[in-house]
């Protein structure tokens, strides 16, 4: 069996897409940072383990992917789903501290956990990581240049790790969602939802588990020629 080790898997996309690989015969790996009743109570359901780790600190990085190899001696797919938004804001009210927290989850997280995984795929010979960014990473959005910052930073990321790999057979692609009900938007009112996805070409919100199939197929060999790409799944948004 195949294994997949996702990062911040305990709700909302993450979820969906532990959910996904398992019910696709995979073995799963949850990682959470905070969650921990929700990511307890995931891991009782598809009858896996859960790992606590916070992806931005390097060994805290290692314990999770060394932890993950002596349960099934393989990972195949490492999906960097961990990430963090900040409260919609101005740059000038920005702090350091906002800066080197969304930075250190959403960028070195990312960065951590694909260092540590290479050399377990290049044993291999083969592997896939797949990182979630964000449709704000690629057209940018106004009181978020932090978050888009970030999620930019892991389009660059994705096609650069992608070109080095590929001479290995280690794929590295990207999904980037646009307006997704989740948590994280669940702080908006009804009718600034109603208003966003005015502009929205297919007029809806999309769900988590849309998101989960696509990373789903990214990782599968229906997409074995794929790799440095960016899949957007949002509803035609640009």
């Amino acid at each position: 069996m195949k294994t997949l080790l996702i990062t911040g898997a305990s709700k909302g996309i993450g979820e969906q897409i532990a959910r996904a690989f398992f019910a696709n015969g995979y073995n799963v790996v949850i990682n959470y940072n905070k969650s921990e009743e929700r990511a307890l109570k995931l891991a009782q359901e598809l009858n896996t383990f859960a790992f606590k780790a916070d992806v931005s600190d390097y060994n805290q990085a290692k314990a999770l992917v060394d932890f993950t190899c002596s349960k099934y001696g393989r990972i195949d797919v490492l999906v960097n789903n961990a990430g963090i938004a900040l409260p919609q804001a101005v740059i000038q009210d920005t702090t350091e501290n906002d800066f080197n927290n969304i930075v250190g989850v959403n960028l070195k997280g990312a960065y951590n956990c694909s260092k540590l995984v290479i050399d377990k795929m290049l044993s291999q010979g083969s592997g896939n990581i797949i990182n979630i960014s964000s449709i704000w990473g690629q057209v940018g959005a106004s009181c978020e240049v932090l978050y888009s910052m970030t999620k930019a930073g892991l389009i660059g990321f994705t096609k650069a790790l992608a070109k080095e790999l590929a001479p290995s057979n280690i794929r590295v692609n990207a999904v980037a969602p646009g307006f997704i009900s989740t948590d994280m938007n669940a702080h908006l009112s009804q009718d600034d939802v109603n208003e966003f996805l005015q502009s929205v070409p297919l007029g809806r919100a999309g769900s988590a588990a849309e998101v989960a199939k696509a990373v789903l197929f990214l990782a599968s060999d229906d997409a074995s020629y794929i790799t440095g790409h960016v899949l957007s799944v949002n509803g035609g948004l640009e």
